[in-house]
């Protein structure tokens, strides 16, 4: 039985425009595990995580690779596994960015009608991007 990962809305939540902004709690943080599924779970040291639902680009020393999560997806982030997160950054219009210590960047994208990715890191942190690039952000992230 597989067991896919559910995020409940609290009405506590606090909508942000979509102006670029850090998210903090991943910087510094070794990525020590991947998780292929229909959805893609990277999880780091000190207990945080990316969740990616949509479609999301590696690129690295090799070139670009899509990443899609479903019923077959690559393994390509496996070779961020051990590597460390330098930056972390929300676009304007909600894409996530990660930048790695290898020169790796991971960009996920956003997708119009569901959820494509979230953020949760120690202490309650949450930041989910909504359809359409909306973020909903719980607990003591930073503001734009």
């Amino acid at each position: 039985m597989q067991v896919l990962p559910v995020m409940v809305a609290d009405m506590d939540a606090e909508w942000r425009p979509r102006h670029a902004q850090s998210i903090n709690v991943l910087a510094g943080r070794k990525l020590q595990y991947v998780r292929l599924g229909h959805a893609v779970v990277l999880t780091f040291t000190g207990g945080a995580e990316v969740v990616i639902e949509s479609t999301a680009r590696l690129t690295g020393p090799h070139g670009r690779v899509d990443v899609e999560p479903g019923e077959h997806p690559s393994d390509a982030l496996a070779t961020l596994l051990g590597d460390v997160v330098r930056s972390v950054r929300t676009r304007d219009t909600g894409e996530l960015e990660l930048g790695f210590g290898s020169g790796a960047q991971l960009l996920v994208e956003v997708d119009a009608e569901f959820e494509s990715w979230a953020v949760a890191g120690p202490g309650g942190v949450l930041v989910v991007c909504l359809a359409g690039g909306e973020l909903a952000v719980w607990g003591d992230a930073p503001r734009p």
